[in-house]
């Protein structure tokens, strides 16, 4: 064997060769004609039934399989990162008081608890100024004062709520409905409440689901656990930004909205393991990758971290931590497609994407999913 043991040969076939560094890409690189028809409207009826595009980096290799065929390309001793963020019932509809003028209520993010103080967007938003009260549900049953302008769109709004903090959040959950991203043209319906969210989450916060964990079933789960897959959950709050179009050519100047993240050392541990041994490290969506490369350590090992991160990762980047990635097919110009990009080389993510196009790929979060390895 020439002195290389099985270990280091599969470390050689896992990293793949170094991407070459890219010129400076602009907005444009990332461009491409999209058949409204393959946007996903729908969920595939069992999770884990959608088509599976497998890329391999070190080959230039596109294969066509089934998302539960993840199963043959993970061993023992390799690690998944799930973020087990949970997507809450963000949208809302109220009226305005005397005008009764509906409108829709987008809940950002809880500024302060004991003041029931929430960051939200409001829709139409003109209408909508300080002192001005909106009321929720049929017996106008929720009350919210709106306090302060933060842009254009976003104020922040006092909730009128007298009672413990539970039943209030029991009175959110009742009156808003699932935020499905504004491209899925059609209403929201019961099973979204369940099909929007991933098997596994269990820590509320977000208002958009990390989509690549949606195509993850129980069963399988168990399958690559039976394998000997270990699972790091990390948590990250998935913003309203990550939707944000990315409109500066030169995209150094573009600005992510920060988002809310905690890594905890048992995690760390299971990944800062799986780095020494050399093993396959998958992270599960975008915004896993973003997590853990928001946390690296000067000596390239995973830390805890309790904070916000606004990391916006993009051609050419060097990745610390995963060196496998699970994600869907991503719009043009978004930030999404530009990390896939960074990840997998651009020239081939496009080649992927154009096959993607060709062989009737669904994109978007309903959509299909890529491995790339």
């Amino acid at each position: 064997m020439g002195g290389l043991d099985v270990v280091s040969l599969r470390s050689l076939y896992i990293k793949g060769p170094k991407v070459h560094p890219m010129s400076k890409m602009k907005l444009s690189d990332f461009d491409f004609n999209l058949p409204e028809e393959l946007i996903a409207n729908y969920p595939e009826e069992n999770r884990d039934e959608c088509r599976l595009m497998v890329v391999h980096r070190s080959t230039g290799l596109i294969e066509h399989k089934m998302f539960r065929d993840v199963l043959d390309y993970f061993d023992e001793g390799d690690v998944m990162i799930m973020n087990n963020t949970r997507v809450f019932p963000a949208r809302m509809y109220g009226n305005k008081e005397k005008t009764g003028a509906k409108i829709e209520v987008f809940l950002l993010r809880e500024l302060n608890r004991e003041s029931l103080l929430w960051d939200v967007l409001v829709d139409p938003a003109r209408k909508i100024r300080i002192g001005n009260k909106l009321y929720f549900g049929d017996d106008d049953s929720l009350v919210a004062e709106v306090i302060d302008n933060t842009t254009s769109r976003g104020r922040t709004l006092r909730f009128l709520f007298d009672g413990p903090y539970e039943e209030f959040k029991a009175k959110i959950t009742e009156l808003g409905e699932t935020p499905l991203p504004k491209y899925i043209k059609r209403e929201v319906e019961p099973e979204d409440e369940e099909r929007y969210q991933t098997v596994f989450a269990s820590v509320e916060g977000a208002v958009a689901a990390p989509t690549a964990g949606l195509h993850f079933s129980k069963h399988l789960l168990k399958r690559l656990e039976i394998k000997g897959v270990n699972f790091a959950e990390v948590t990250l709050h998935v913003g309203l930004g990550t939707f944000n179009p990315v409109e500066v050519e030169d995209l150094s100047k573009h600005k992510m909205d920060s988002e809310e993240l905690k890594i905890q050392g048992k995690a760390a541990g299971i990944v800062n393991t799986a780095l020494k041994e050399k093993r396959r490290i998958c992270a599960v969506g975008t915004t896993a990758v973003r997590a853990v490369e928001s946390a690296v350590s000067t000596g390239g090992q995973l830390n805890e971290y309790d904070g916000w991160t606004n990391k916006f990762i993009f051609p050419p980047y060097e990745f610390t931590i995963p060196n496998a990635m699970i994600t869907n097919f991503h719009t043009p110009k978004s930030t999404l497609l530009m990390m896939v990009a960074a990840f997998a080389g651009h020239d081939f993510i496009k080649r992927a994407y154009d096959e993607a196009i060709k062989e009737g790929y669904k994109f978007y979060s309903y959509g299909d999913a890529m491995l790339i390895i």
